[in-house]
């Protein structure tokens, strides 16, 4: 596959850029046509992460800071984007070594078996103003199972230096379960030490791709 490179350098705007179509009139913002093309995620600003209930009264959070990806975002017609995202499992950090360390193991994500998670679109529709609704196939384990994440446009800018950036945010929750992973302790009060449901969570802020070649 040819994912983005993480540490690829992202393109400056230039002054002939693509004025929007005249298509994009029934869109929310005519200007997103001016947006068509590939983009990379800006690790720096990005984060890919998820939210899990703790002995049933707190909240873990954690996130996957190495991963690769592919966007392609069409401004005319956004139900048309596609997206593939693949996360190095053993990166996972909650911010507690020992739980990490857990995490990665057999129990849950096993990384040295199954090195990589997947999501890839499979389909994008409107919801509301600036909000779309992306299907996709989410790939755990060896175990792949179709999911909904819920994204939000949160715009368009031309940074002080000269890099054109977008930013999206998405959400959805899963029962961890229907990925084989299973693995529980039981509390003496009753209940789970760690909830079936997980939140999945995506603060993205992209940037063009430079051109190849």
């Amino acid at each position: 596959m040819n994912f983005f490179s993480r540490n690829s350098s992202p393109r400056r705007a230039g002054p002939s850029a693509a004025p929007a179509a005249s298509g994009a009139a029934v869109l929310p913002d005519p200007g997103l046509a001016a947006l068509t093309g590939e983009w990379m995620i800006d690790p720096a600003h990005s984060r890919i992460g998820f939210a899990v209930r703790h002995a049933m009264v707190t909240t873990v959070r954690g996130c996957f800071p190495e991963y690769e990806s592919r966007l392609r975002f069409d401004g005319i017609d956004p139900e048309r984007s596609t997206a593939e995202i693949e996360l190095a499992t053993a990166s996972v950090d909650t911010g507690v070594e020992q739980r990490d360390a857990h995490l990665v193991g057999r129990d849950f994500l096993d990384a040295a078996r199954y090195p990589r998670m997947v999501f890839t679109s499979t389909g994008v529709e409107r919801a509301g103003k600036d909000v779309y609704r992306m299907t996709g196939a989410l790939t755990i384990r060896d175990v792949t199972r179709p999911v909904v994440l819920e994204l939000t446009y949160i715009g368009h800018v031309t940074d002080p230096f000269g890099y054109e950036r977008v930013g999206f945010d998405g959400t959805t929750t899963i029962n961890r379960s229907d990925w084989g992973l299973t693995y529980n302790a039981r509390l003496a009060e009753g209940g789970a030490m760690v909830s079936e449901k997980l939140r999945l969570q995506f603060d993205i802020a992209a940037i063009r791709r430079p051109p190849s070649g």
